[in-house]
């Protein structure tokens, strides 16, 4: 049986995962008391509306960047998705069908970066950022600065729709449903395991038998199918299907991934964790339109977490390396062999002069 140094619930309880849920506690409570209008019904439900599509989308980018990896044309994905799921409304589709589409052509443009990370060996990070670009350019091309409008309001306002007297929206169950998925997938699954070994080490996951081609292109293709169908809700959400929808949605789900304690180089991730840095983002930002301040100073705030959940980790690493080489006794001196006059010739490890 494995033995920890530390007893169980100090492995459980102090984590980064469980301070960022702690810093999302402080942060609504301050939210409710010094904000006017915070602690109102309707707070919950915007908050949980507007951080649906967020939450959606950082639940497979987790497991992206837990391998080390990552994915930046998510926002992309979600315009060109809106984008075709609207055009093929106006075209006269079943809006049922439309939306299927509007996944596959998500999975699709995942499988696109999927297959260039993985098997022609390109860096996700410059892969991404050209789909970023080509997905985006798409998504305005085909509508320009029109939008398309005039969606059923069963869909509509059942986007929006409320379970019953009780604030939360219905999409709370599907946010729930997603979360236990991931949940179990990432934790409780051999593909899971796979994917924290290929971040630790990819070398050593390939020599354990872990197929990384396999698993990668899995992963991007996930991400782009999630990224279209949170796309559509985007788009029934606010009625509209636009070129320009989510634009910059992906420093907010980068940002609620590593607040969340997921490792940017990899090998380290929980899915509670980022359910609580997405909440965190979304409770800042409900407060701070609240208190009148602008969407800039709102992307100003999310990019300064943003850096501090990388550059964070790397220091208290660094300290601790510190304080253990403090606290560690100096080693003893050792010789070469023969040295100080040994007869034989043998090892004089331990003496002394």
């Amino acid at each position: 049986m494995r033995t920890h140094a530390r007893p169980w619930w100090q492995r459980a309880l102090l984590t980064r995962e469980m301070l960022t849920v702690l810093i999302l506690v402080v942060a609504w409570v301050v939210a409710s008391s010094a904000v006017q209008g915070f602690d109102g019904p309707l707070t919950i439900t915007y908050l949980v509306l507007d951080v649906a599509p967020v939450l959606l989308i950082a639940l497979p980018m987790t497991l992206i960047i837990a391998t080390g990896e990552i994915d930046l044309s998510v926002a992309s994905v979600v315009g060109l998705s809106s984008v075709a799921f609207g055009l093929l409304h106006q075209a006269g589709l079943g809006l049922w069908a439309a939306l299927l589409v509007s996944v596959l052509l998500g999975a699709v443009c995942g499988a696109i970066n999927g297959a260039l990370v993985a098997y022609a060996g390109l860096p996700s990070l410059a892969v991404t950022i050209g789909s970023l670009a080509l997905y985006r350019g798409l998504a305005v091309g085909l509508l320009g600065t029109t939008a398309v409008t005039g969606f059923p309001e069963s869909w509509t306002d059942g986007a929006t729709a409320k379970l019953g007297e009780s604030p939360y929206p219905v999409i709370t169950l599907g946010l729930l449903l997603a979360i236990a998925l991931f949940a179990v997938l990432l934790h409780a699954t051999p593909f899971g395991r796979n994917v924290l070994d290929i971040g630790r080490s990819s070398e050593a996951a390939r020599f354990s038998g872990v197929d990384l081609k396999r698993t990668l292109l899995i992963l991007f293709v996930l991400s782009g199918a999630v990224s279209a169908l949170a796309g559509v809700y985007y788009t029934l959400r606010y009625g509209s299907a636009r070129g320009d929808n989510a634009t910059g949605m992906e420093l907010q789900v980068v940002a609620a991934v590593l607040l969340g304690g997921v490792s940017i180089f990899g090998g380290r991730g929980a899915i509670h964790g980022v359910v609580a840095g997405v909440l965190l983002i979304g409770v800042l930002g409900s407060a701070l339109r609240l208190e009148g301040v602008t969407v800039n100073v709102i992307n100003i705030v999310i990019g300064t977490a943003l850096v501090v959940s990388v550059v964070a980790p790397r220091v208290a690493g660094g300290l601790r390396v510190r304080r253990r080489s403090a606290a560690s006794p100096p080693e003893p001196p050792r010789f070469a062999a023969g040295a100080h006059g040994d007869p034989d010739g043998g090892s004089a490890v331990g003496q002394r002069t």
